[in-house]
Formats: structure tokens, sequence, C-alpha cells
């Protein structure tokens, strides 16, 4: 025997004659190994009074056996396991059980997935072979291992196409690992061509159907862990598949010359899944998504533009797909090189955000396939139901529990609007995961209360400082919820798994390992949200209304405990307070008070806790930012202060010891991509001039003048995404589609193809006769929508509070002529 240790790249499960055979392939030191297990048996739980019921609803019937656990339902009844050496066969068990009123809990996991969390696997692990030539690994033994060293090799995959689909043009790949192995390679369709001063190489064919199995063949040779590329599966892959489809090629992608394999996702028949074996592929978009990067566009120009100061070599949006032809047919070699950069610029911009080691730490942590998109709740479920089976329970299904109870969302204060300076905010570290950890919510917990508690021995009484606690409140085993729910101290499973992700952000962080940290604070703060949906079988309003409840005493008794101290409070939202230091004189003076308030409230939070609940708080309030100067705005049309929308100007040191000022917004027009850029410029310019106490009102009135006079036309242009297909929308159909149809109306009038039937994002203006898109607008531009709708709504706010606005501004210039 031997042992090899490595990171799991793709799961696979196979129906044979003796039981399911589960497949893994890892990556080793020593090149990817495919891992065969065999005879396996897919298993679900059913009450233990109706196993009777359920052997008789399958009279003769071979390949499942029940077997009585010591281990209980989550309304307490003790449970049968039911075994099935076919995945098929428990499908259809299930669907007779629903017929019949027979309840089977975890019936919908996986097999090939139990197989790895029930040994509490993540991402490595370690498995005893038997020491042969051949690369199956029949029966290994697995076990989790250390994370350990890796040198991935990736493949940056891109192709061109003619426009209608019609034919497939060329294919690109970058390959590169850490260790600065770099390989540029173009397939091109064509007669060879002679070019010399490029760092790629280029291979020409005759036919379609060679150059796919030429690039296959190489690929194999190749051998990438990793695929990456932009829109790479429902593009890229998906394009390729039909094409070998069409050209009877196989589409032998995966390791061993195995095939891709397809799902097509349930709400929407133009998007697909793939799993080719032995190697991850991952989608450049969905992997920033969940990496929680932002930007206006997720267009691989815009995102190249501002990650990397870079973009495509075809600069033409509008017109790019012609402009591929063109070149198709005018100048392969700037089609190779076009096509060639594209897979760089996804190369790069994963290294720049650092996407794969975010999802290989992101896998490691819950086990989850390195190429799974979102997956909160599966997250949370991989890691919380090995652990619970081994408290003695299974788990409920989705939808078992009904409650009319409502969970309010986090607490939001009625802001204070108006011009500030020395403004701080107080923010408290991961809030919801620690209430979760300090109070102990976890589903465990709450059955445990559920069955065993006394409730009316416990309340769950706001925080007051001069009120007494129930002596048996704060010496039971019980901690209070909400709504009626009690909470064990001792009988959990959450507390500790938050425990242990919280222990390693810290060292994540002291390790400057900012994908791993970035990882367990996703992780950590979507705890909540699992909870609180009815997707999660462990949603129950008594958990997430006590998280978000508790949250709210929270945040009001810090706001009494600042302003005791002499401070304004004037918003709040969430976990952040943000406070007006009315007589601090400098900054230097309200930092301090920061570190003080925040040092202040930690101390106030341990102590009282331990006394009202006898709890050890795990609350931390962190002084978080300084606002030199702070405009909090009033909701448009009311005196009423607006929320979660704001700016700030904070000032701060450079590495360079250089004192730098950089202006912050949240919620307000600048930050918005559906604003126009005229709007968003503005906003900054007078956010920037009023707080350096300058007189804003000459440059609002060179602008207006400027925009009148027709100076400013390339800043009007709106950018919206249409987020369905344009026959969707029946009634009050918004300008941005409005635009679309008239775009594509333009289009098929002059024998070009439509754009947005299937939506899309589309640029226009606001004409005299009404939005009219970027491809063709002959009308005049209304310059009165754009002051109106645009310019006054982004600077009011700041002008009212110097007593003025953009239409006194407006009445004042006509009153000069």
């Amino acid at each position: 025997m031997e042992t090899i240790s490595g990171l799991v790249l793709t799961r696979q499960w196979r129906e044979q004659a003796d039981g399911l055979c589960l497949i893994y392939w890892i990556y080793t030191d020593r090149g990817a190994r495919k891992l065969v297990i065999g005879q396996q048996e897919a298993v679900c739980f059913v009450g233990s009074e109706q196993a009777a019921q359920l052997a008789d609803l399958l009279p003769g019937q071979t390949g499942f056996r029940l077997r009585q656990l010591a281990l209980k339902s989550f309304t307490n009844v003790p449970v049968h396991a039911v075994y099935f050496r076919s995945q098929r066969l428990l499908h259809q068990v299930r669907d007779l059980c629903e017929q019949r009123g027979i309840t089977l809990w975890e019936a919908d996991i996986r097999t090939v997935d139990r197989y790895l969390s029930e040994r509490f696997i993540t991402g490595d692990l370690r498995a005893m072979v038997a020491a042969t030539d051949s690369d199956d690994n029949p029966n290994p033994k697995l076990m989790r291992s250390d994370p350990g060293p890796l040198n991935l090799l990736c493949a940056s995959v891109d192709i061109e196409t003619a426009m209608d689909g019609s034919q497939l043009y060329s294919i690109a790949v970058h390959a590169f690992d850490s260790e600065q192995t770099r390989i540029k390679q173009v397939f091109m369709l064509g007669s060879p061509q002679v070019f010399a001063d490029e760092d790629f190489a280029v291979r020409w064919f005759d036919s379609e159907a060679d150059l796919i199995r030429r690039f296959l063949n190489w690929f194999q040779h190749l051998d990438p862990d990793i695929v990456i590329g932009w829109n790479v599966i429902n593009f890229d892959l998906r394009f390729l598949q039909k094409r070998c489809d069409e050209l009877k090629v196989a589409f032998t992608l995966g390791r061993g010359e195995e095939l891709a394999e397809w799902r097509q996702a349930r709400d929407e028949n133009q998007h697909y899944f793939v799993l080719i074996p032995g190697r991850v592929v991952l989608d450049g978009i969905d992997t920033l998504k969940a990496a929680t990067w932002s930007f206006e566009s997720f267009s691989l120009e815009t995102v190249a533009r501002q990650l990397l100061d870079r973009g495509k070599l075809i600069h033409d949006v509008d017109n790019r797909g012609t402009a591929i032809t063109d070149l198709f047919l005018k100048d392969k070699l700037a089609l190779a090189r076009y096509n060639v950069e594209d897979c760089c610029l996804v190369s790069d911009i994963f290294e720049k955000a650092d996407l794969l080691n975010f999802a290989i730490e992101r896998t490691r942590l819950t086990g989850l396939p390195m190429d799974k998109v979102g997956g909160s709740v599966a997250a949370f479920e991989n890691l919380y139901l090995p652990r619970l089976h081994r408290a003695g329970y299974v788990a409920p299904n989705i939808g078992e529990v009904q409650s009319d109870i409502d969970a309010p969302g986090g607490y939001v204060m009625q802001s204070q609007p108006g011009l500030y300076e020395h403004v701080l905010v107080l923010d408290f570290k991961s809030l919801y995961p620690s209430i979760i950890r300090t109070f102990c919510i976890d589903p465990l917990a709450l059955i445990s209360g559920r069955f065993e508690a006394d409730r009316s021995d416990l309340c769950a009484n706001v925080f007051q400082r001069d009120s007494s606690a129930e002596p048996d409140v704060r010496d039971s085993d019980w901690v209070p919820g909400f709504h009626g729910a009690v909470f064990s101290k001792t009988n959990h499973l959450l507390p500790d798994i938050i425990k242990t992700l919280w222990d390693a952000r810290d060292l994540a962080k002291r390790q400057q390992n900012a994908p791993l940290s970035q990882a367990i604070k996703i992780i950590m703060n979507s705890f909540y949200g699992v909870l609180g949906t009815p997707l999660c079988r462990f949603f129950d309003p008594l958990l997430s209304s006590s998280i978000t409840l508790r949250g709210h005493d929270i945040m009001l008794q810090t706001r009494l405990l600042i302003e005791e101290r002499g401070n304004k409070v004037i918003y709040g939202d969430t976990d952040s307070v943000f406070v007006w230091l009315s007589q601090a004189r400098s900054g230097a003076e309200a930092k301090r008070s920061g570190v003080a308030l925040s040092e202040y409230l930690n101390q106030w939070w341990t102590q009282q806790l331990n006394k009202l609940f006898g709890l050890e708080s795990c609350l931390e309030i962190e002084f978080e930012t300084h606002y030199r100067h702070f405009f909090m705005p009033t909701m448009r049309g009311s005196d009423a202060g607006s929320k979660k929308r704001y700016a700030g100007l904070i000032e701060s040191i450079d590495e360079q010891q250089n004192p730098t000022e950089k202006l912050v917004f949240k919620g307000l027009e600048y930050v918005r991509t559906d604003w126009t850029p005229l709007a968003r410029r503005v906003q900054y310019d007078v956010c920037w001039q009023v707080f350096h106490q300058q007189d804003p009102l000459p440059y609002l009135r060179q602008v207006i003048a400027g925009l009148t006079a027709g100076e400013l036309d390339q800043e009007l242009i709106y950018r919206k995404r249409i987020r369905r297909k344009l026959v969707d929308y029946k009634k009050n159909v918004p300008p941005h589609v409005q635009a679309a149809r008239k775009a594509d109306a333009w289009l098929r009038s002059n024998h070009r193809q439509a754009r947005y039937q299937r939506g899309g994002w589309i640029s226009y203006l606001m004409t005299l006769n009404g939005p009219e898109p970027m491809e063709h607008h002959p009308s005049a531009l209304d310059y009165e929508h754009y002051l109106d709708r645009q310019l006054a709504p982004a600077v009011d706010g700041l002008l009212q509070c110097l007593g003025t606005s953009v239409e006194n501004l407006m009445r004042s210039q006509l009153s000069l002529f």
C-alpha cells in the first residue's frame, strides 16, 4: 500500500450492478490521480414507526435494506437508515413515499458528496491505495488531510466564431502555473501564414473538424488542472460541444479522454453546467461575483480596464462581431493576436484578483466542489450535517418547518441629515456571527431547548443597565431567544463552527492570506441568511429572528451608551453606528475618541452579558473610520433623513508618509451605474468643493451653461441592463427597453442582426422624442430632462445645506437676460 495526498478536483458517480461507483480525481504533486470507490450505497432516513410501512411498499424489491440507528429526527422520533444500491431506486422510492405520506429525511443528498463530508474531508484528502502502475485505484481508504503545496496548471480558453454561430474561426489557450510556466497557442482555421516577433504559436487547419480534434489531442498532452475563461461554460465550451456533435467529433476534454458531462439549469433553458472529469472549470464572471467583486459591468472589457488598466484589442463593442469576421477574412494573424490576448486578460484578472486561491480556499473550508456557483446553503449543510449526525440527529427536509413568525431585517436607525465635521464609524466585527456565538443560536440548540427547557423561567429582555438579571437566567443552562425560543448553552454546533472559522480568519489576516480571509468572511456572514431562507433544511424563523432582534437590542443599547457620554449618533445601519463628535478640534483628537469609545463599549458588553445571561461576550466593536467631513442627505421630497446614502471625506497618510484625501460615497448617484456620467462627475466635484469650504455655485453655473449649449453630450449616455427578454415587457415599458426595441428595429432595417431580444446592456440618450439608442439617435437631446432628472437630484441635497438648489441657479441665470 502507498499513501497519496492531494486536492479534490472533480467528483462523479456511476450506477453499477453491485452498487454505486464513486469517482474522485485529485491533484497530487506527482500528477492527477483517479480514485474509484465501488459497491457504495445511497442512504436516507425514515422514522422507525414508518419503517415497516416503507418495507411493505417494496415487497420482493432487492437493492435496498433497513437498519435501526441510535439517531433521532428533529421531531424527536427514532429513525431507521434506508440503504439503496442504486441512486435511481432511491429517487423512485422517494417519489412513492411522497404519495403515501411517508417521510424520508436527507434523501436529496448526493452520495458522492456525503462520502466526503461524513469523513470531514473538505478540499484535501489522504488516500491509502494499492501500489500498482494503474491510474485507477479501486476502493482506496480516504481520510481528511492538511492542505499541501499546490502548483496547479491553468488553461485560459477562448474561441472566436462567426456572428451567427455557424462557424468556428479559432481557439486560443494561455496556460500558466505558479512556477512561471507560460504557453500561448492558437488553433486557426485557414491556410498557413508566416509571421515573426509574436510570443504565441499558431497552428493552421483546413477544416473545423480537424482543428477541434487536434486541439483536443494537444489539450490532453498539456493536461491542465484548471480551465478558466469568460462565460467559458455557456459560450466557449457549449459552442465547442455543439460543433463536436454536428461534426461527429467526441468532445474528449476530460482527463483520460473522458467526455464532458452537461446539466441544464432548471429555470433557464439557455444556461448549462459542465463537469470535465479531472479538470475544474472556473468562469471568471461567476468567480469574481463569488469573491464579492463589483463592477459597473462584468464584461471582459470593463473588468480588464478597471483591474489591469488595459482591454481587448478590438475596442468597438457595438461592432465587435463584424470586426472579428473582417479579421478572419483579411488578417488572420491579427485575429490570433486578439484571440490569445483575450485569454491573457482572463489569466491576468485571475492573478490580479487572486481568484484561483480564493476558489481553493473556499473549497478547503466548505468541502464544496471548487466550481460550485453560489452554494451558501450547501456550504452550511456540508459543514453542519456530519456534526449533527454525531450529535445523534438527522436533518429535517426543506420546507418541513412552517411558521407565521416574521424575522425582521437588520436595524436601520433614522438618520439626522446635514453637513458634519468629525464623524466616526464604529462597526461591530461580524455582528451576526458573533451573536450566534455569544447567544448559542443554533438549530440543535433550539430543538434541545424545545424539548427540555422550561421556557416560562426565561425571558429575552432588552439590555437595561439598572435592572438585575433573573438568577435562573444567568445561572441557567439555557439562553433566551425571541418569540419563545430558547437555546442550549452546551448542546450546540454552529457556535463552535463559527469559532473555528473566526480563529482561522484571524490567523489568515496575520499571515496576510487575503483569499482565505475573504473566503472565511463570506462563509461566516452567509450563515444568518442561510438560516433565514426557506431553501435551507434548517430554516426556522425562531433562529433568524433571534439573531436580528438581538441585533436590534444591541444597536439600540449601543446608541444609548454612546450618547450618555456626550456624543451624538446621527445614523446606524445593521452593525455600524455613525457618531458625531461635535466638540472635536482635530482629526487626531477624533481618532483618539474613537479608540477610547470602542474600548469602553467592548468592556461594557463583556460585563453586562456575563451579569445578565452568564455568557462570554464575542461581540467586538471596532473604530473603523474617521470622516473629516460628512454629508447625510434627506430623502427626496422630504425633510426626513435618508438611509444607506451618504458621502464623506477621509484623511490618511500614504506609504510615503504623505497626507492624502479620499471621498467615499454610499448609495448616492456617484456610485450608481444607472446614472449618467455627468450626474456622477458633478456630484463628486460639488462634494469635494463643499467639503473644502469652496463655493460650488460658479462651477455649477458653468456646467449648466455647457449642458444647455450641447458641449457635454458625451456625458449624457445612460447605460442599463435589460434583465428579461424584450417580449416580456408588456406594460409600463421602461426607457431602456424602449431604446432597445428602437435599436433592434433600426438594426433589422439595415439588414443587421438584432442584439437585445434576450436582454443585455443598452446605451441610450433621452431625446425630445423619448429614449433613443446609441446605435441610432437622430432626435435632438432633451436637456431639460437632464437638468431635472439627473443634475438636480445629484446635487440638490448638498445645495440644500447651502440654502439653494439647481432650480434657483437656473432662475438666477435666466434673470440675467
